[in-house]
């Protein structure tokens, strides 16, 4: 990509984010993004069609740079802990940072294509995972399936966590999406984590 297009949009994906700590999603005009981020509207058009887009790109890209530094350990314990799931905890503090828009994505009324390009994502990682551990579905059931359920426990739990009045710490919310894993039959270790992010 032409890095003056990668430069362009990373603009429009920050500006985007830093309004979104400000105010509401539906607040939020192409016109002001653009002024954000130091463009002209016609600018924002040439790489966004739309708001949804832009924000389904700039989660991608949040996300990953949130977890791009974090070890990633060869094995985990038998007890749940944060520390069994660095990039679970580091991702959950990303979200905790910028829970006002999370909880508008992941919400009833969130963005069809920002939770879409999510689930795909936690997908693809989920079931990576299962592929290389030694779970097993039960016969009959289609891996893809399985991985779908578990995305789905798992993003019910970090949707509960953001809707409590008073949330818990990012360490107990990546401890019960843990527990959560365990329960499914499911323990996503680093290895596969890293190799779904490369």
């Amino acid at each position: 990509m032409d890095p003056r297009i990668a430069r362009t949009r990373r603009a429009l994906q920050e500006a985007l984010f830093e309004l979104a700590r400000e105010r509401s999603l539906d607040d939020i005009t192409v016109g002001d993004i653009a002024e954000r981020a130091g463009v002209n509207r016609s600018s924002y058009y040439q790489h966004y069609s739309d708001k949804e887009t832009l924000l389904a790109d700039a989660l991608d890209v949040a996300a990953e740079t949130a977890v791009s530094e974090v070890p990633f350990p060869e094995a985990v314990s038998d007890h749940v802990t944060p520390e069994d799931h660095p990039w679970l905890l580091a991702y959950l503090h990303h979200i905790d940072k910028n829970a006002k828009l999370y909880r508008r994505v992941l919400g009833d009324q969130g963005s069809a294509v920002a939770m879409s390009r999510t689930r795909q994502r936690l997908q693809l990682v989920v079931k990576d995972a299962l592929t290389q551990s030694k779970f097993e579905p039960p016969p009959g059931l289609p891996l893809a399936v399985a991985a779908s359920g578990i995305i789905g426990s798992a993003i019910g739990v970090v949707t509960a966590w953001l809707d409590q009045p008073s949330r818990v710490s990012v360490e107990t919310a990546a401890t019960w999406v843990g527990q959560m894993l365990r329960l499914q039959g499911a323990l996503v270790d680093g290895r596969t984590c890293g190799n779904a992010r490369s």
